[in-house]
Formats: structure tokens, sequence, C-alpha cells
């Protein structure tokens, strides 16, 4: 009540000098008295505002306090009951939660950048003038650096490094190879784009997966021996087979001297004829096994994916009419544009529509459905839908596979040739199925 009681006995004295003076001066008092009062008005007028901004000033005081981050003042209360103690301890409790709310923030902060800098990826954060942030040990290691001040400077250490951080968006992630003392490195770099409070800024993270890689090209190999081994064996094994029957055949009768009647000579020629087959079979074999190894690079242009479908639906329309196919195709937006190589893009979707249309070929209904659309992510999709049988799950992990296939005629390869040439488009070939409701598979291009 202290400040209250102080501001209106301040209101009342200020009062009863306004009347005195008042009094003197309409009662023609002396110049001297009326001059005293006037002085003591003022003087009072001056001591009421004063007192009245005391309470403003501690509250700014205050305030400049929280502006300041500075939380360590304490206001001294006295415990009297007055209002101005009452203030104070308001004070110094807001104080007080906004230190612990600091420190939490601050351990919270050194919790995670203990997490960041221990993490085995590689973390670096920039800001759009190029400004480092924070680069963890894992980075450090992998570029093999002390200290990184600009995201420039990456381009000493490598150049194709630092072209993909710059160029990559959201969700973009290439693979760098670079040199390190411990021998090649095999980087996945993977790139984030943030706002925080109207800053932009990207993270990068690193992975080495060299180790990986090679375990997985093994497990490749493996594969591709495998089925190198059986496909070589069933063509092979025969020929072999027939080969020496027949040798045997004329080495006895040239020993025992028995000439060779017609129906035998036909039998020879039937065998020869069967090794001939055989081998031709070989050599297409071997053909399709160089087409895998020699994928020409990509000629970039604008492909109008409109016109594309268009062109695919016309040389197809025959295929889908003989065997009584539904065919949807659908683009969103209507004027979607694609940068890659349209012939190899057309052989792709050739590919996999031949695949759908085969997939169908069996069931009563048959729909194969084409859609383009944008993606959340902002990536160009090309689906390929069909209403078929479906894929086994073993055989759904081994349909990448060179020379791997479900169908009765077929080589093998058509899917294996469609992911690398989507390689060669920095983008993917995903497969989904579910039995008995049918297949899609997706080209993922990163716009």
């Amino acid at each position: 009540m202290d400040y209250k009681v102080g501001l209106l006995g301040r209101v009342a004295l200020l009062a009863v000098s306004l009347f005195l003076l008042s009094y003197f001066i309409l009662s023609g008092a002396g110049v001297f008295a009326v001059s005293l009062f006037i002085i003591l008005v003022m003087a009072q007028i001056i001591f009421f505002l004063s007192y009245a901004e005391s309470s403003f000033k501690k509250v700014r005081q205050f305030l400049d306090n929280i502006k300041q981050d500075n939380y360590t003042n304490v206001y001294p209360v006295k415990f009297d009951g007055t209002e101005t103690d009452d203030l104070h301890i308001e004070f110094n409790a807001i104080l007080a939660k906004l230190q612990e709310d600091q420190a939490e923030k601050e351990a919270n902060y050194q919790y995670f950048r203990s997490v960041f800098q221990h993490l085995s990826i590689g973390l670096i954060t920039f800001d759009e003038e190029g400004k480092i942030q924070i680069v963890n040990t894992a980075a450090k290691r992998m570029l093999n650096i002390q200290q990184l001040s600009l995201i420039s400077e990456i381009q000493d250490i490598n150049k194709e490094l630092h072209q993909a951080i710059h160029s990559l968006r959201t969700g973009g992630s290439e693979l760098i190879k670079i040199a390190h003392p411990d021998g090649i490195m095999q980087l996945s770099v993977y790139v984030i784009e943030l706002v925080l409070r109207d800053s932009k800024f990207k993270l990068v993270s690193l992975q080495n997966i060299q180790s990986e890689l090679e375990e997985k090209e093994m497990e490749a190999w493996q594969n591709l021996v495998r089925v190198l081994t059986h496909e070589i064996m069933n063509s092979i094994a025969p020929v072999s087979s027939l080969a020496a029957t027949i040798k045997g055949d004329m080495e006895s009768k040239l020993e025992t001297g028995v000439p060779v009647v017609p129906g035998e000579l036909e039998d020879y020629l039937m065998a020869i004829s069967t090794i001939e087959k055989r081998s031709e079979g070989m050599i297409n074999f071997v053909s399709d096994f160089r087409s895998l190894a020699h994928i020409p690079t990509p000629k970039f242009q604008t492909i109008q994916l409109k016109s594309l479908f268009d062109q695919l639906t016309v040389l197809l329309q025959h295929q889908f009419d003989t065997h009584r196919i539904l065919f949807k195709c659908n683009i969103e937006p209507d004027n979607l544009i694609l940068f890659g190589d349209q012939n190899l893009i057309e052989q792709v979707l050739i590919n996999l529509i031949q695949n759908a249309i085969h997939a169908v070929e069996d069931t009563i209904t048959k729909v194969v459905s084409l859609n383009a659309f944008i993606d959340e992510a902002g990536k160009i999709i090309i689906e390929i839908k069909d209403s078929g049988k479906g894929i086994e799950a073993e055989a759904l992990s081994k349909i990448f596979i060179p020379f791997f296939t479900t169908k009765k005629k077929g080589s093998g390869i058509g899917l294996s040739l469609s992911k690398q040439i989507m390689r060669r488009h920095k983008g993917n070939i995903q497969v989904s199925s579910v039995i008995g409701q049918g297949s899609t598979f997706k080209l993922i291009f990163n716009a």
C-alpha cells in the first residue's frame, strides 16, 4: 500500500499548495509569498512526476534485463507487505524462471551438439552466404580436414562433391567418389534445405558406403555368375551330349566298316541342326549380355510427356486391341516436362508396358495404366500399373538381376537395362506388387 499512500499524499499536498497559491494571488499577498508558493508548487510537481515514474523505471530496467538475457539481477525484498516488495518478488520469480529456461535450453543445445559431433554420419550445415555453422567430427574425418569455415573450401578437396552440395535440393542425393589417405571412399551425399527464423541454410549428410557397395557388388557378381552358369550349362550340356553321341556312333561305324544308311544320315543331320540352334541361342545370349555393358550415354533434352505418351499409345494400340486390354493414360499437369534422353526413356516405358501386357494376358480384368505426376518431394514420377496376378515375393527381389525372368519366353535383361538407364538419368526404378491384384513400377526422376 506504500505506493498508493505516497501517491495520494503527494496529490493532496499538491492540491493544498495550489489552493493556497490561488488564495494568496486573489487576496493580493506580497510578491515574495506568491513567488515562494509558485516555487513550492513547481517543486512538488517535479517530485510527484519523479515518484510516479520510479515504478516505471524498475519495470523498464526489468525489461532491459530480459532483452539483454541478463537474469542474474536480484531485486531486494524486505517482506514488509508493501506493493514494491510484491513487485520485487514477482520480478525475482520471473527472472528465476527465465534463468532456469535458459539453462535448460543451453543444456539441450550442448546435448544435441554432442550427439551431432559423435554421429558416424558426416554432417555439415551452412547458410546462404556459404558460412559453415557446424561440421561434425565424422565429416572432418571423411574430408581429411581439421577445420572448415566456408563451404567453398570443399572445392579444393573434391570439385564433384562441391558441385553436388550446391546443386542438390531437398531430398536429392548423389554418389561421389573421393580420395582419402585410408583409400577410395564412396560418399552418399544427401541434402536438406531448411528455413529457421527467416534464414535459409542447408544440412548436408555424408555417409561412406564403400563397404556396403563392395558387399552388394560381390552379391551382384555371385547372382550374375549363378545365372550365367545356369544359362550356359543349359545350352552346353545337351550340345556336348549330342556331339558325344554322334562322335561315338561315327567312330563305331568307321571301326567296323559298316556303311551309313540314309535313315542314319537324317539322324545326324537333325543332331547337327539341333547343335546349330543351340549355338545360335548361345550367340544371342552373349549378345544380350554385351548389351548390358554398352548402354549409350544419355543425350539430355526436353521431353513433353504428353507427346511421348501419345506416341506410345499409337505404337502399342494394336496389342491392346488384340488382347482386349483397357489402357488408361493420365498426366498431371498436362504440360509436364521431363529432362532426359527420349529414346532411352521410351525404351524403358515400352519394356515395362510390354511386361504389363504379358502380366494381364491370363486375367479376367485386363487394365494397364500409365500415369505421370509430381510427388510431394517435387520429383517427377512415371507409373506403370497392371491388374495382373502379381509377382511372388521371392521373385520380386530378383527381377532386376540380369537374365532372371519369370516369363516362359524372355531374355531376362529388360528390367536390368531399364534400371541402368534410370541410373544414367540420376533416377531410380521401384516395384511393388500384391498377389492377385497386380504390380506397379515407378520411374523416379530427381527434377
